[in-house]
């Protein structure tokens, strides 16, 4: 018995590249929903470690003033400790902008009293600079919120890009997706007029479309997250055996959720691949009426 060829063949050349297109887009969306989200999650943590921490820089006097200085604010009402920073801790402070060789002799060391905060960090700045004051001592009491308040507009913005990013990337492969299928379409269309003349529905031409594009997009999808996997796992091993990890970089632990996102990132460009063929189609036919 003679095996009678499919509407839509296995596969060909064109469809092929079109597997490696859908994998490409697939895999950068999801390395942008990673890196995004490892992102944030270093930045939040930072945000949330220095929101209670604050840093008092005592002038015109000595170690044993600044020591004075840190009772008296330790005395104060929300502020649960204070001390002087020692000269190992200013060193390690300023490693990264005097390497690990320290800090150069003949360079004078500021006097800073860390503080730890509960409450308000900006308003105990004003009030302990106003009891410095009040006292005769010198110093300037800065709070570390600030500056964590430009983390999270950063934050935002990031998570702005990467929203847009991916729903870039997303139409993007809609759209590949929905060139392929008027192409298959069009290459078939004498067969497709011939099934119109047995009495098929378009409702059954299009479910041929959908039901290939469908699979398509599920194995180039999971072939990104598997490509997207392989170069996270990449980035985390390099971070572990890092000796000077950065508390802003991107932390990509394959933690649940990031296997969540690798697992959903499939599904979600096979949906992308069959909505694309099924409007694609129905249009198509509906115009060729």
């Amino acid at each position: 018995m003679q095996k009678m060829n499919p509407l839509l063949p296995a596969s060909d050349a064109r469809e092929a590249a079109l597997f490696f297109v859908v994998a490409a887009l697939c895999f950068l969306a999801v390395l942008a929903t990673l890196t995004a989200r490892g992102t944030y999650t270093a930045a939040k943590a930072w945000t949330a470690q220095v929101e209670g921490e604050m840093t008092v820089r005592i002038s015109d006097t000595d170690r044993r003033g600044a020591e004075e200085a840190a009772t008296l604010i330790a005395g104060m009402p929300g502020v649960d400790a204070a001390h002087v920073l020692t000269e190992e801790e200013l060193n390690e402070l300023l490693a990264p902008s005097f390497g690990p060789g320290g800090i150069p002799d003949g360079i004078p060391l500021p006097l800073l009293i860390a503080v730890d905060a509960s409450g308000d960090a900006l308003t105990l700045a004003a009030a302990i600079n106003d009891q410095l004051s009040a006292e005769g001592i010198t110093g300037h009491a800065e709070a570390h919120s600030a500056y964590a308040a430009e983390v999270r507009k950063a934050l935002a913005t990031l998570r702005a890009a990467a929203i847009g990013m991916v729903l870039l990337l997303t139409m993007t492969a809609i759209s590949v997706i929905a060139f392929a299928t008027h192409a298959a379409l069009l290459a078939r269309k004498d067969i497709v007029d011939v099934l119109h003349l047995a009495g098929a529905e378009d409702r059954f031409i299009a479910r041929l479309f959908e039901r290939r594009f469908w699979l398509l997009g599920l194995k180039a999808g999971a072939a990104g997250s598997v490509a997207a996997l392989a170069v996270t796992a990449m980035i985390v091993f390099s971070a572990q055996s890092s000796s000077a990890p950065s508390e802003l970089l991107p932390k990509l632990s394959l933690d649940a959720g990031d296997l969540i996102i690798l697992a959903v990132a499939p599904v979600a460009g096979a949906l992308a691949a069959r909505i694309a063929a099924r409007i694609t189609v129905g249009r198509s036919l509906r115009s060729s009426l």
